[in-house]
């Protein structure tokens, strides 16, 4: 704790030096006077002796006063011993620093009377006579003594005893208690900064400017370089690294000592023994001296090799698809811009071409979303290699996009579309079975087809869509009209958004009846009168509201339009709406129809809901706790459309269907085809082993009916039996009047 004070005994030896001639001149004093009073008692001197002697009394007494006044106002505590030991005088600080006796610390008493009163009180621990006998031989030596010393009280002086010519010695009692104080906090502080930078995470190191040695290395610097930092103390970097990477250091510390301010070494590679290439960043920092010129070169590097890894794995994954690795729709984008620039720079055609693959989704439902992964797994890995440079991306789903410059196009296109095709040729073998896929390509060229991204994006897609309507697993490359229909259709899709605030959709109703031709209900059925184009058809306008997610609004439209006409009816006659797929994925579908029941008065009983497998697809465990939701309300679930999907039987083990629809293509062949009418055969007799009514629809001619009626098929529904009309014209079946027009016509 001591350690470092000894300088302080230096400063006190001035502060000796007067204290010990004020006292000689003290006792010079005593003895002159002493001397003339007792010649004066002997020889009788004169009275001019007299008065001299008066005089230098006085003299002396102010001297006296002065050298008294010194000592007390002294802020060290000050003693003076003679040869023998015995206390000559001590200042009036001394006995207060110890809180000693004047009666016992005076002028005559020993310096063991002195400790053992000291002793007594609690100011000094350690053995008096040996201290004696040990400050006496010392101070017979001439040599100084100085010590430091700890009160009860926990005050700590600094004592300096300093020998006297002719024997005895001169004390000097210092309370240094906040220096000491100031020392120790010093010192902790010392060591935490030390621990601070044994720990930190960071290396650290500092070399003294002049010749670049080491003269700190923290544990991290130590680490990282794997050199015992023993080793590294008092060293150059060549005497410890190679060279290359030692001319690098030295190269970095030169600029920071010649800027003469910090100095930031940008991301740099350190090649380590154990821990292999290491990524850093360096700030370096010279320290100047007084005279303004670098002293010290500090150091902070940073590794940062996890976090760049980590960045790196975050950015792939931002640019990569996570199932198959391919790059994503975000990176397609910034490729395909950059393609753009440069085939206009360069005056170079590329080819686009989008590739979707055929049925995926009838592969996830039949084998489950996990194979149907593998098997998009499985197709990326062929592509990959079948595009032999050619940039290749997965937009989403089962959609990949490819782009290939050079050569002469649309030839270059048309071999890579026929190589593509070629790779998914042989089956492939999923979860033990064997899946053979299509793909169906769409191409458009850059700059024939298209300047811009939008441009040549949508026309590839067109070609696509031309692609899998005309025929699935093959390539079309984009044509004019394909142009023009897209944008017709975009065009429609747009005018579809406000024809329900115009007033352009309408209900026509469909009779639907038992088999011996009694009605039991009709079916709502959408249609659009637009203003120019006339009368659209659903099977144009329905996919668009799907894909535009406009078909949300349009069928809720629907559904309260329909309970409101069939709440109307004095008949109680069911009313079947269609749902689309797209309302199982937006919004709160069993909270809709009950608002509507509720709202319209319609009877839940009433109301058929007719779904296709489509809604069941995507997420089956939703549909199904929405169609549980929706039952629990009241109202009826009829599968429709059954027969051409994959998992039709699947699903009626999955939930209690009210009805099943079978499809109008297998009616409208029973005349023609006879797998047709043993599929409809096959369907009656399960529905009736499940006890499932079943209804056909598309019954159009009489020999059709007869065929049902044979294989007691329980509804039916059809031109034959009615067309979709506006109610008005169903006015006698719901049970209102005739319209008067009706009547006489």
């Amino acid at each position: 704790m001591f350690q470092g004070l000894s300088w302080l005994f230096a400063e006190h030896d001035m502060w000796l030096a007067a204290a010990l001639v004020g006292i000689v001149c003290f006792s010079a004093g005593l003895a002159t006077m002493h001397l003339v009073r007792r010649r004066q008692r002997q020889h009788s001197l004169v009275p001019q002796a007299v008065d001299l002697m008066t005089h230098s009394e006085d003299k002396l007494r102010k001297q006296n006063l002065l050298l008294d006044t010194a000592l007390n106002n002294m802020s060290l505590g000050l003693c003076m011993f003679d040869a023998e030991a015995r206390l000559v005088i001590c200042n009036r600080r001394y006995l207060e620093m110890y809180g000693l006796s004047p009666d016992v610390v005076k002028p005559g008493c020993s310096l063991l009377e002195l400790l053992h009163h000291r002793t007594a009180l609690g100011s000094f621990s350690a053995d008096p006579e040996q201290y004696t006998d040990n400050l006496r031989r010392e101070i017979a030596l001439g040599s100084t003594n100085k010590t430091m010393v700890k009160s009860c009280d926990g005050h700590v002086v600094a004592v300096l005893n300093q020998p006297m010519p002719g024997g005895g010695w001169v004390a000097t009692h210092e309370d240094i208690s906040e220096l000491a104080r100031a020392e120790e906090e010093l010192r902790r502080t010392r060591t935490f900064l030390d621990n601070v930078i044994e720990h930190l995470p960071i290396m650290i190191t500092v070399k003294e400017a002049r010749e670049q040695r080491y003269m700190l290395v923290n544990r991290a610097a130590a680490a990282l370089f794997e050199v015992p930092r023993a080793k590294m103390l008092g060293k150059q970097a060549h005497d410890l690294f190679p060279e290359a990477e030692a001319d690098f250091f030295v190269a970095r510390d030169h600029e920071a000592l010649r800027s003469r301010g910090p100095a930031v070494v940008a991301e740099h590679v350190v090649n380590t023994p154990g821990n292999g290439a290491r990524v850093l960043i360096t700030k370096k920092l010279p320290i100047l001296a007084s005279d303004g010129e670098p002293q010290y070169l500090l150091s902070l590097s940073e590794d940062i090799t996890d976090r760049k890894r980590a960045e790196d794995r975050i950015a792939h994954m931002a640019r990569h698809d996570t199932l198959t690795d391919l790059p994503n729709r975000s990176a397609f984008n910034v490729r395909f811009a950059a393609m753009l620039e440069r085939a206009a720079g360069q005056d170079e055609p590329f080819a686009l071409l989008c590739i979707d693959l055929d049925r995926f989704k009838e592969v996830n439902d039949v084998l489950g979303h996990a194979a149907g992964d593998a098997a998009l797994r499985e197709v990326a890995k062929r592509l990959q290699i079948a595009a032999e440079g050619a940039f290749l991306a997965r937009l989403g789903s089962d959609e990949f996009i490819m782009m290939v410059a050079g050569g002469i196009q649309p030839a270059t296109a048309a071999v890579l579309a026929d190589r593509v095709q070629a790779s998914v040729a042989e089956e492939l073998e999923i979860a033990g079975r064997q899946l053979r896929v299509g793909l169906s390509i769409g191409v458009a060229i850059y700059p024939t087809d298209g300047t811009d991204a939008t441009a040549l994006l949508a026309n590839a897609d067109a070609a696509l869509d031309r692609a899998k309507q005309e025929s699935r697993g093959s390539v079309r490359f984009f044509e004019a009209d394909m142009d023009l229909r897209l944008r017709e259709r975009r065009a429609l899709q747009h005018d579809l958004r406000s024809s329900i605030d115009r007033g352009e959709l309408t209900l026509h109703y469909q009779p639907q009846a038992r088999i011996d031709g009694g009605i039991i209900g009709f079916e709502a059925l959408m249609r659009w009168q637009h203003p120019t184009r006339g009368r659209v058809s659903p099977g144009m306008f329905i996919p668009l509201a799907e894909e535009s997610g406009l078909i949300v609004e349009m069928g809720e439209w629907v559904l309260r339009e329909a309970c409101r006409e069939a709440a109307s009816w004095p008949q109680p006659l069911q009313i079947a709406v269609n749902l689309s797929p797209v309302q199982f994925r937006v919004g709160d579908l069993a909270a809709l129809v009950h608002a509507v029941l509720i709202e319209t008065g319609l009877a839940p009983s009433r109301l058929e809901l007719e779904i296709t497998e489509g809604a069941l697809i995507d997420d089956f465990s939703r549909a199904v706790s929405i169609l549980r939701r929706l039952k629990g309300l009241g109202v009826r679930i009829a599968m429709d459309d059954f027969g051409t999907g994959y998992s039709s039987l699947s699903y009626l083990q999955s939930f209690p269907f009210d009805k099943i629809k079978i499809d109008q293509t297998f009616i409208s062949n029973l005349e023609r085809n006879p797998q047709s009418a043993a599929i409809v055969r096959a369907v009656i007799g399960l529905a009736r082993g499940l006890d499932l009514p079943v209804i056909a629809e598309g019954v159009e001619t009489k020999d059709q009916l007869a065929f049902l009626a044979h294989e007691a098929c329980d509804q039916v529904q059809g031109y034959f039996i009615g067309r979709p009309e506006p109610i008005e014209n169903y006015a006698e079946m719901v049970g209102r009047p005739m319209p008067r027009a009706a009547k006489t016509g």
